[in-house]
């Protein structure tokens, strides 16, 4: 065992010894006066950041950093963005863009697309940043955490109505009774309409028959025998009053003419109703001459109306 003066000794010399080291440390690291001191850094400033929500993302979805292009209160001017691509597994930087608030204040606006898929709830972190100024300053932005869940589960529990997969859900059914009640009122107006319009038709034709002379000519013989209607003399009658009437005077074969003039539509029937009036002549007026009596009276009294009824459209 020592004893206490050779102790205290041994204490005096170590103090010594390590006063004496340090003094000439300190002697050899100061400067000399000769030098100047080198001018100190400005100090990073903490961003103001408005940072995106931490949680419920999931593939596709794009996070947004803005912060506040101000140090001291004072603006920083212009700013360097940082490079934009793949930044990590999980997200991918886009180019950043400027904006300007209500209060005049530049805002640095940064997304972050999280282009991988997470097979179970894992944490993300946005890059820190230091964005550095054209006066100098520099806006230090710190990391932000956030969580990427997965976009479905990986397996279901596959108890009760937690399936895999799903039948075809049904389509819901329509309320189909408006629509039975428009289809019904549609109908009920397209009847009307069509009931008017017969009624309409069967009117004028009636109106038509009642006051034009060749339709009167027409109804008239529709009444006669079928078989005896080119030869029966009353047919020819009701041909020759037609004529007459629509000319406005008794009608000769020298004034067809007149008729013409006055009912242009029968024009294109002249070689017939000249025939007409030679058969008419030679059977009222020569009935003992000889040769062929026959004449489609029938079909050129139809022909007649038809052109009138034309006519009248």
């Amino acid at each position: 065992m020592k004893s206490p003066t050779r102790a205290a000794g041994w204490t005096r010399r170590s103090l010594c010894r390590v006063f004496m080291a340090a003094t000439v440390a300190g002697v050899w690291m100061m400067p000399s006066s000769g030098d100047a001191a080198e001018p100190a850094s400005s100090p990073a400033t903490l961003a103001t950041v408005e940072q995106p929500r931490a949680f419920g993302h999931t593939v596709g979805d794009v996070l947004t950093q803005r912060v506040l292009l101000q140090s001291g209160g004072h603006d920083v001017g212009s700013v360097a963005p940082p490079s934009v691509g793949r930044i990590d597994i999980w997200l991918e930087r886009r180019p950043a863009r400027f904006e300007t608030d209500s209060e005049g204040r530049r805002w640095m606006v940064i997304d972050y697309q999280i282009v991988n898929g997470a097979q179970t709830l894992t944490k993300i972190a946005l890059p820190a940043l230091s964005l550095t100024s054209a006066s100098g300053a520099t806006l230090q932005v710190a990391e932000w955490a956030a969580s990427v869940g997965p976009l479905t589960a990986a397996s279901a529990f596959g108890e009760g109505d937690l399936k895999p997969l799903r039948p075809d859900r049904l389509a819901p059914m329509l309320p189909t009774a408006p629509l039975r009640r428009q289809l019904g009122f549609a109908l009920g107006l397209l009847i009307v309409t069509l009931l008017a319009w017969l009624g309409w038709w069967l009117w004028r034709t009636r109106r038509e028959s009642a006051r034009l002379p060749f339709a009167r000519a027409w109804r008239q013989i529709q009444r006669l025998d079928a078989a005896h209607a080119d030869s029966s003399p009353q047919a020819w009658f009701c041909v020759h009053r037609a004529l007459n009437e629509t000319a406005g005077h008794v009608v000769q074969p020298g004034s067809l003419a007149s008729l013409f003039a006055r009912a242009p539509y029968l024009q294109p029937f002249g070689t017939q109703l000249e025939h007409f009036y030679q058969h008419s002549s030679e059977r009222f007026f020569t009935p003992a001459a000889g040769g062929d009596r026959s004449y489609p009276l029938h079909a050129l009294c139809r022909a007649l109306y038809r052109a009138e009824k034309r006519h009248q459209r």
